[in-house]
This record gives C-alpha cells, structure tokens and sequence, in this order.
C-alpha cells in the first residue's frame, strides 16, 4: 500500500490558506476601483460620455455574468485546489493585458477578459469556505473574507492615484496582474500535500458525470430562486456605489482624484467593518443555539433598514456627514450579501455550492449590468442622483421580501438529504 503523504489540514493552516486566497480576491477586484478613480484620465484619453463609461461598466458586467454560468460548474468539477491555479492563473493574465489597451475596443477586449476570468473567485470564495469550515464557522469566516478584501480596498484610493501618476492607469492594472501571481505562489506552497481540497471534484463527477447537465435541478428549485434574485436586486446597489461614488463625489464636492482618497477609504472601511461584525453577530448566535433561519433572516432585515436612509445624502452639504453615511450604506450591504452567502451553504449541498453561488453572481452581475447601463443614461438626462439613491434605498427591502416568500424557512439538510437531486 502506498504511503499516505498527504498534509492535515490544521487550524492555522486553514486560515492561512484562506487569507492567501482572500489577498488573491483583493487583486481580483482591483479593476474595478482602478477604473471608477481613474474615469476622468479615462475618458480624457479616449473621449468618452457619462453613457459610454456606463456602457464599458456594463460589458464588464455582463462577461463576468455570462462566465458565472461557467465557472461554478468548473469550480465544482475541479475542487478548490484546481480551481485557485486556474482562476488565479487567467484573471492575473487578462488584467496585465490592459497593459496594450490603446484604443477602446481594446479597452472593451481586455474588460471582457477580465470580466469573464475573475468570475471564478466568488463560486471558489463560497466553494473554499464550505470546504475548511465547519457550518456554525462559516458566517465568520464570510466576513473576514469581506473584512480583509474591505481593509485591501481601503488602500486602493491611496495607492491608485500614485501608481497613476508613476505609470499611468494602465500600469495599475498590470500591477494588480502581478499581485494576483504572487498571491497564487504563496497559495501553491501552503497547499502542497493538503488533504482534501481536491476531494469536491471526485464527489462532482459521479453526482453530474461526463457530460451531465450542471445546472438543471438547481435551476428547478425555489431555494436557488429565493437566492439569486435577492441577489440581483441587493447587488444593483453595491456596483451602482461602485461604479459611481467617486463620481458623485466630483460632481458633489468638487473633489479631485488625490481628494478621493479619505471618503472612499471610508466607504469601503465600511464594507469591511460591516461584513465582519455581521459574521461575527451571526456566528455567535449560531452558537447560542438559534435557528440558521432567524439568524439569516434578522441580519438581512437590519441591513436593509440601515440602507434605507441613502436619499438624505442629497439634503447634506457638509461633505464628512455624507462620507460617514456612505460607509454604513456599504456595511449595510455586505451585512445583507454575507447572509445570502451563508444561505446557500446552509441549504445547499457541498458538490452543488459552487453552481449555486455562481448563478447568484450571474444574477448579481446582471443588476450590475442593469444599473451601470440606467446610470449613464440618467445622469445624461440631467436628472442627477435622486432617483438611483432612491431605487438603492428600497432594494434591499425588496430582496428580502422575495426572499421570504420563496423561502419561508431556512433549514439545514441531514447529511444524506439533497433537496437539489
């Protein structure tokens, strides 16, 4: 018999490895704070409108939604391992390949590439927490991803203004390319020999085998819609903020890129603060015994009414109120999305989490698509920030009422019950 030589996986090597994947997401998401900081150098360069930076918003969007449909299944298929080489692998290369962007349809090439290869890391995120955790676990582990990814993007309004002036916008993209492969050798070393991070792979190919459909049962099943259109509705708001903050800072306060810098910090210091005390919050009461139902539900319900106040920003003209209340708008969605999140490992069975969460950010990203391409077009019309503030105001009230009405109860499965077969 042959020695066994696989490595336990321990507690510090569990967290260990999921803190190097979560520094890999940071650099994942790096494009999207690079273009939204750096829209005037952009569309300076190029000569766009409001519209046409809505639009570039929305293709990156819309790939990264197309490719959602993809990557849950490969991350299922390939198990956790496989999946951070390959993914860490592609996103890295197609966001140094905005390097050669000269003109805008390479632009809009090198957006649709890293638009459909950085879709792998939210299915791998979900994929990777179902696997090292256990389930009463996991909600912590949820917000110290989004605590830490939050803490990386903190910097980025410090540092993507200097990497600009140093060497350009482009050379901040292939910088995040650069960290994303540094991110995966220290994944690769940590992970060499580990017992079971591949073992999901072994379990999809005999529940789907060669040539299954990957997605049927779950697309049949109310749970799967109770998620991802809550999903939709609650992510519009998070790429709307995203995608246009720091221009409604400009716009607002006059505020120049290097001006930026401290309210956006503060905005995402807010999506990192809120995301680990809504885990911390959910973990904790998990363990005093509540039900994962009243625990989901609860947290969601308290987000939502913490975002409900957004349109008053419009009534404030001193600028550190609307910075500060910015910033619990976002820890009120990261609150809101880390339960959707935990959901689906609380109903969904281990082999099927992956397809799961990638159809939800399918779903998300077409929210995201949707409100990237309204934006532009209500801003052109003059009609300026009121009625997106106010659609964000109200969306998270309405995920959770679809969410409630579609799934009633959230109830954990028994370990040879699969309500997905």
């Amino acid at each position: 018999m042959a020695a066994d030589h696989s490595t336990p996986i321990t507690a510090r090597l569990r967290w260990s490895l999921f803190t190097v994947l979560c520094i890999a997401g940071v650099f994942n998401a790096m494009d999207r704070p690079i273009i939204a900081i750096l829209k005037p150098d952009m569309m300076e360069d190029f000569g766009w409108t409001d519209s046409d930076f809505g639009d570039l918003a929305a293709v990156t969007q819309f790939s990264a939604a197309f490719a959602f449909l993809f990557t849950g299944w490969l991350v299922d298929r390939l198990g956790v391992n496989r999946s951070m080489q390959v993914g860490a692998s592609a996103w890295s290369f197609a966001a140094m390949a905005h390097g050669w962007a000269l003109t805008t349809w390479q632009v809009v090439a090198a957006r649709v590439g890293l638009g459909v290869t950085e879709a792998v890391q939210t299915p791998l995120t979900i994929k990777t927490v179902a696997t090292l955790f256990p389930p009463d676990k996991r909600s912590f582990a949820f917000g110290f991803a989004t605590m830490l990814a939050g803490a990386g993007t903190i910097a980025m309004p410090f540092l993507i203004p200097a990497l600009a002036l140093s060497v350009g916008w482009r050379g901040a993209l292939v910088a995040g390319g650069i960290g994303g492969f540094v991110s995966l050798l220290a994944w690769m070393w940590l992970a060499r020999g580990v017992a079971g991070l591949n073992a999901a792979a072994a379990t999809e190919a005999t529940a789907v085998g060669v040539g299954g459909a990957p997605y049927g049962a779950i697309l049949l099943n109310r749970q799967t819609w109770a998620i991802v259109v809550a999903k939709a509705l609650s992510d519009m708001t998070w790429w709307f903020i995203n995608f246009w903050l720091a221009d409604y800072y400009r716009k607002q306060f006059g505020l120049s890129t290097l001006e930026l810098a401290v309210p956006l910090a503060i905005a995402f210091a807010g999506s990192g603060l809120g995301a680990l005390l809504a885990g911390w919050i959910s973990t904790r009461l998990l363990e005093a015994g509540w039900s994962p139902n009243r625990v989901r539900k609860g947290v969601m319900l308290v987000c939502a009414l913490i975002v409900l106040p957004l349109p008053l920003v419009l009534a404030l003209d001193s600028f550190w109120p609307v910075a500060v209340m910015i910033g619990v708008v976002m820890a009120g969605h990261q609150g809101f999305s880390l339960s959707l999140f935990s959901t689906i490992t609380d109903v969904v069975p281990g082999e099927k989490v992956g397809r799961v969460t990638a159809f939800g950010a399918f779903m998300g990203n077409m929210g995201g698509v949707a409100i990237s391409l309204v934006a532009g077009r209500v801003l052109d019309a003059g009609l300026g920030y009121g009625p997106l503030f106010a659609f964000a105001a109200a969306s998270y009230l309405i995920a959770l009422a679809w969410f409630q009405l579609l799934l009633p109860e959230i109830r954990r499965p028994e370990a040879s019950e699969d309500v997905f077969a």
